[in-house]
Order: structure tokens, then C-alpha cells, then sequence
């Protein structure tokens, strides 16, 4: 990179993408260019100050720190190679951080393509919901050597509160993709509950009131627990089904490695899997309590 202000680019202006951006664009004080294949999704940022590039190509020669944040890992692989490649071929020096859940596999791949060009590279996903990356609140998981990181973290404060180095580079993801894992298994769980609790009479207000005052008491209770399943809203436009199931595959994935047999893990897939089945796909994950709550009944019906 050269200059005292690296210019900085980001590609993927999703739910969560698009206000990190604009965040970027409203308090880094350098200069912010952003990419999207629908450009309708630049206005947030574009309001914030971002310029708007063409192409992934034209954004990366108008960027010395590129930010990834696109919800395929195919996506993230071929984005960031074109990133890599434009620098090395203008014989720059960038850095590529990829703030999506990305496999392991991906992230290394990344790295070692960036390391071949003289490139440095940092995996940093980013947690919580799309609320907190309006606010600017977001946490953010990262990997990485201590320098890039240095580097990186003015921005990152610009899109998160709280920023934990987890190690050199894929440990950002590791951890991530556990942290989603952990909480879909626990939604999960709420939501077997739930549908029991229902079946026996039991109002689910006073079921969640009870764990919030014992030691099951979580965020998920308050968050998934209160603002979903309980009404039974699962709309569209928040984290779906199909990218639960994508990081939960994910997680199975580092748990073989590990020789670990992730049973829970692997529970939740499968419902996850159904409900992708059934159409709810790209309904808020917690519609996995559709599942549960078909499958009591048909239990139900066999049993008569």
C-alpha cells in the first residue's frame, strides 16, 4: 500500500454488507469504494459517501484494503482472486479481508494466493444481527498476523465493538462458524421445547419467563426465543434457513477433521435441511419450529 490514507473498497452490499459499508464510508476518513452485481444495493452507502465502482477489477484499482462480505464461499474464492490478481498485475501490495463465513478451506486457499503476491490477508466474519451493523456495533472474529490486524483495526472499529484476534489466519473462522453452530443448535433446542411444552398445556410465554430466572437463561431466549418463535415470525430478509445450514455444514466439516462426531451438529442439520426442503429456505432460520411442530403431529396422528 502507499500514502498516509490506504483507500479502501468493499464488495457485497447484503443485509449486512451494505450498512457495514456505509459505516466504513461515514467514519474511517479515508476514501471508500463499493461494489455490488445488483447496484440498487450501493444507495445506503452510496448516501454515506462510498463511490460506486463498475467492476470487482475497477474497485480494486481504486483500493489498497478490499473488504469482503458475500454469502457464497465460491463467491469469496473467485472475488477475492480477482482482487489479488489486479493488484499483482499493477504491481501493488493490498490487503484482502473477507468479513463472511467462509470454509477454511476457502480462507487458506485466499491466503496463500495473497501471500504469493505480496499481499497480506486476514479473515475477520463478523456476529449479531443486521441491527448491529447499522449501529456500527457488530462483533467481529478475526485472523491473522498481529500486523495485519494493526492495520485493519481502525476500520474494523468502524463496523464492530468488539474485535478479538483469534489467532493467525482461518482462526477467525473457526471460530465463527462455531459461534453460528452453537446458536443454531440452541435455537434448536428452544424450539423442541417449545413445541413440547405446547403439547402439554403449557404457554410458551411462561415456559421462556422460566428460563430467563434459571441457569438456562440466554440471548437466544430474549432474541430468537421472544422476537420468533413464540409469535411464530420467520420472515424473510433475516438470516435464512439455507445460510444456517451452509455454516452448520461447515462446522460438521471441521468437526470430521477433528475426528469429533458432532452429533447436535448434526441434528440440527438435518432439520435445517428439511426445512430447506420445505420451501422456508430463505425464511428467518428459527421456521426450523415448523419442523418440529409437523413432525409432533404427525407422530401424533400415527400414534391414533
Amino acid at each position: 500500500m502507499s500514502g498516509a490514507a490506504p483507500r479502501l473498497g468493499f464488495v457485497g452490499l447484503g443485509v449486512m454488507g451494505a450498512p457495514m459499508c456505509a459505516n466504513l464510508a461515514r467514519k474511517a476518513g479515508a476514501a471508500v469504494t463499493c461494489f455490488d452485481l445488483d447496484p440498487a444495493r450501493a444507495g445506503g452507502p452510496r448516501e454515506a459517501g462510498a463511490a460506486v465502482a463498475p467492476s470487482v477489477a475497477a474497485l480494486a484499482q481504486a483500493a489498497d484494503i478490499v473488504f469482503l462480505c458475500l454469502a457464497d464461499g465460491r463467491a469469496t474464492e473467485s472475488v477475492g482472486a480477482e482482487v489479488l490478481r489486479t493488484w499483482t498485475a499493477a504491481g501493488r501490495r493490498g490487503t484482502l479481508t473477507d468479513t463472511g463465513t467462509t470454509s477454511v478451506h476457502v480462507t487458506q486457499s485466499l491466503a496463500a494466493l495473497a501471500a504469493a503476491g505480496g499481499h497480506a490477508f486476514a479473515d475477520a466474519p463478523v456476529a449479531r444481527m443486521p441491527e448491529a451493523a447499522i449501529a456500527g456495533t457488530l462483533s467481529i472474529m478475526a485472523g491473522g498476523s498481529a500486523g495485519t490486524l494493526d492495520t485493519l483495526m481502525p476500520y474494523l472499529r468502524c463496523m464492530g465493538t468488539d474485535i478479538t484476534h483469534c489467532g493467525p489466519v482461518g482462526a477467525g473462522q473457526v471460530v465463527k462458524i462455531l459461534h453460528n453452530t452453537f446458536l443454531f443448535e440452541t435455537v434448536h433446542a428452544l424450539a423442541e421445547v417449545l413445541a413440547i411444552a405446547r403439547r402439554h398445556g403449557v404457554d410458551g410465554e411462561v415456559l421462556f419467563h422460566a428460563i430467563e430466572l434459571g441457569s438456562a437463561d440466554g440471548r437466544a431466549v430474549r432474541v430468537q426465543g421472544r422476537q420468533a418463535l413464540l409469535p411464530g415470525d420467520f420472515p424473510g430478509g433475516r438470516f435464512p434457513a439455507r445460510y444456517a445450514l451452509k455454516d452448520v455444514s461447515l462446522a460438521l466439516e471441521l468437526a470430521e477433521a477433528a475426528g469429533v462426531a458432532a452429533a447436535v451438529g448434526r441434528h440440527t442439520a438435518d432439520i435445517l435441511a428439511r426445512s430447506c426442503d420445505a420451501g422456508h429456505g430463505d425464511r428467518y432460520y428459527p421456521v426450523l419450529y415448523t419442523q418440529i411442530d409437523t413432525q409432533i403431529d404427525t407422530q401424533a396422528a400415527t400414534a391414533r
